[in-house]
């Protein structure tokens, strides 16, 4: 339940009010008291004059009685209705009624002190003379009219009492309402003086405090706080605005953390961006390193820097890729003396310190550069003086080391695998001058032997034109299969991609040999690596070079299907089929085909037709359908 304040300005103001409402209801009560009090006053006062009036006709009745003679009877009469009417007046209740029932009061009095008079003496007497009984009557008149001019003062001192009284009772009223309208005055300039004070004033500083607040600032305080309405609402203005600028305050500081945070991450960010941009879309080279370490002084807010990578010999020293530092002669530095294993440490993020002659502290922070637990060097930053390493530094410069070693682990790999693939194709071209130019020379070099046996004979020129027929057309093959190898080291695929080469080597063949080769290409949206293309056109062109060389066909296919994520390839002609048992020229050929059948991950098999001819058919996933185990290993 609700308590109003002890000084509550509702009850103050309600005060106010009542008190104005009571000061015009006691005027307004006065007013109707003191008219009812005044009521019948002026008729009493006519009356009083009435009686003046009726005892002056009374004195003269008796004066006209002594100056003529007049008829008794008619004299009496005139005097009982002269005495009758003035006690009639005399007791007219509109006189009666304004007389007071207090005998001490004064009009009272004198009305009574009247009423004996006219009872105990003038009246007697006047009826006495009126009845002619008494024997004196001329000294009774006299009497009687010396008793009139007193008795007519009393009257009119009652009549002046009524007017004192009347007037006394107007004054009250006027004395009454005067009050009553000054402390109404006073009252409504009380209640304006409390409404200004206490109201209007704590309103207006209330209300700029408001303001003050809507602008955001929460220092103004209001100086009204009173046990009043007003007075509880400005302290819990003050309490509730004191709340706000702490809170305020303390959010502000957040706000700046936050801001401070998002620039340092913004600030990681663009060096982590810029890192990545430099390392992987340009050769690496000491020009990119010194722009990361730049980037690393510029963005991280740190001091040169240098990047190390650890050397191929056992002395432990340090190759320097790249520095942004400038040694100073006769310094304590990293690097004077080289203290190599002091920078590597146990490959984890460290700070080195080193006592300049100048008695200044040079802090070295030493990041190891790593990449799958490989080991390749350290990043070495400085400190800025007066500065300390921040986690968010820390962090950023081992991302920025991470970064380093996928780099160098990137190139290292990219190197090792040119350099295997160099290899490999040098292995490759050794097989193929193997078992084509080296066996097509060594046969020529045994034909030249059988020359000069034949020639070294008696008769040895009629037996040498066979041999060197067979000489020749060993020369023409070895040629033939000189510019398949050079047409085989020269073939890429690229442009429009397999199907477009697929129907190049089929017109090639097609036109070469007069055989009517088809193509029947269904591998449609299925897509194969560059090596499993390489691979696939290598082995068509073979077993088409067999074709022609061989098979005495007329019409050979190629055809290439996709079977549920499986390649499966078939070559066949309609010639004299391959003779398994007996042995061949040229059979490299098929080896190669077997070599390249392993590379894709599938097998080959060559064989007669059922309808004849020759058959080859090559199954094999792709590199996408076989996941990243296989993919690795088929590239190894």
């Amino acid at each position: 339940m609700y308590r109003l304040p002890r000084r509550s300005l509702l009850l103050r103001m309600g005060i106010a009010m009542a008190t104005i409402t009571a000061l015009a209801f006691a005027s307004m009560v006065s007013s109707v008291i003191v008219a009812e009090l005044t009521q019948g006053v002026a008729a009493a006062i006519n009356q009083s004059g009435t009686l003046r009036m009726q005892s002056y006709r009374i004195a003269n009745a008796l004066a006209q009685e002594l100056a003529a003679t007049h008829d008794k009877e008619s004299f009496r009469r005139r005097t009982d209705d002269l005495v009758a009417e003035f006690e009639s007046r005399l007791v007219d209740p509109r006189l009666v009624s304004v007389l007071s029932k207090n005998p001490h009061n004064g009009l009272t009095a004198k009305y009574r002190q009247i009423m004996q008079r006219w009872q105990n003496t003038i009246k007697p007497l006047f009826l006495r003379l009126a009845n002619g009984n008494d024997s004196g009557s001329a000294g009774r008149r006299s009497d009687y009219l010396s008793l009139v001019d007193p008795f007519v003062a009393d009257i009119d001192s009652m009549v002046k009492l009524l007017e004192e009284d009347v007037e006394s009772k107007i004054r009250l009223l006027r004395l009454i309402q005067i009050g009553s309208l000054f402390l109404t005055l006073f009252v409504v300039f009380l209640a304006m003086y409390l409404m200004n004070n206490r109201v209007l004033v704590p309103l207006r500083e209330l209300l700029a405090c408001a303001k003050s607040a809507r602008r955001g600032d929460f220092s103004l305080r209001t100086r009204h706080t009173n046990d009043d309405e007003l007075g509880q609402l400005g302290a819990a203005f003050n309490v509730m605005a004191e709340d706000l600028s702490k809170k305020y305050a303390d959010l502000e500081v957040r706000v700046h953390e936050k801001t401070t945070d998002l620039e340092r991450s913004n600030r990681s960010l663009e060096l982590l961006y810029n890192t990545t941009k430099r390392l992987h879309t340009a050769p690496i080279s000491e020009a990119v390193y010194t722009a990361v370490l730049k980037d690393v002084e510029k963005l991280l807010g740190m001091g040169p820097g240098a990047i190390c990578l650890t050397g191929d010999d056992d002395t432990g020293r340090a190759i320097k890729l790249a520095t942004t530092r400038t040694h100073i002669e006769g310094e304590p530095d990293t690097c004077s003396p080289p203290n190599c294993p002091g920078c590597f440490g146990d490959y984890k993020t460290h700070t080195m310190k080193f006592c300049r002659s100048s008695n200044q502290l040079l802090q070295v922070v030493s990041t190891p550069i790593r990449d799958q637990e490989l080991q390749y060097g350290v990043l070495l930053t400085e400190i800025l003086p007066g500065r300390s390493l921040e986690e968010w530094q820390k962090r950023s410069l081992e991302a920025v080391a991470r970064h380093i070693g996928i780099a160098i682990n990137i190139t290292r790999r990219a190197t090792e695998g040119r350099r295997l693939a160099l290899l490999e194709e040098r292995s490759v071209i050794a097989r193929e001058l193997h078992d084509s130019l080296a066996q097509s020379l060594s046969y020529l070099k045994i034909q030249v032997a059988r020359i000069n046996a034949i020639l070294s004979q008696s008769d040895g020129y009629q037996g040498v034109g066979p041999v060197i027929d067979e000489l020749r057309e060993g020369i023409s093959r070895a040629y033939r299969q000189l510019r398949e190898l050079l047409t085989t080291f020269r073939l890429k695929i690229d442009g429009p991609g397999l199907s477009a080469a697929l129907e190049e080597t089929v017109e090639e063949f097609r036109s070469r040999s007069g055989i009517d080769i088809s193509l029947d290409n269904q591998l449609g949206s299925c897509q194969l690596s560059a090596n499993e293309e390489i691979h696939v056109l290598h082995i068509i062109r073979e077993a088409l070079a067999n074709v022609t060389r061989h098979s005495m066909a007329e019409n050979a296919e190629v055809s290439l299907h996709n079977d549920n994520g499986e390649i499966k390839i078939r070559i066949s002609d309609d010639g004299i089929g391959i003779n398994e048992r007996a042995e061949r020229l040229d059979h490299y050929g098929l080896a190669i085909m077997n070599e390249r059948a392993s590379g894709l991950g599938g097998n080959i098999q060559v064989s007669r037709g059922t309808d004849g001819g020759t058959e080859v058919n090559l199954a094999f996933t792709p590199v996408h359908a076989s996941g990243p185990d296989e993919n690795l290993r088929r590239t190894a």
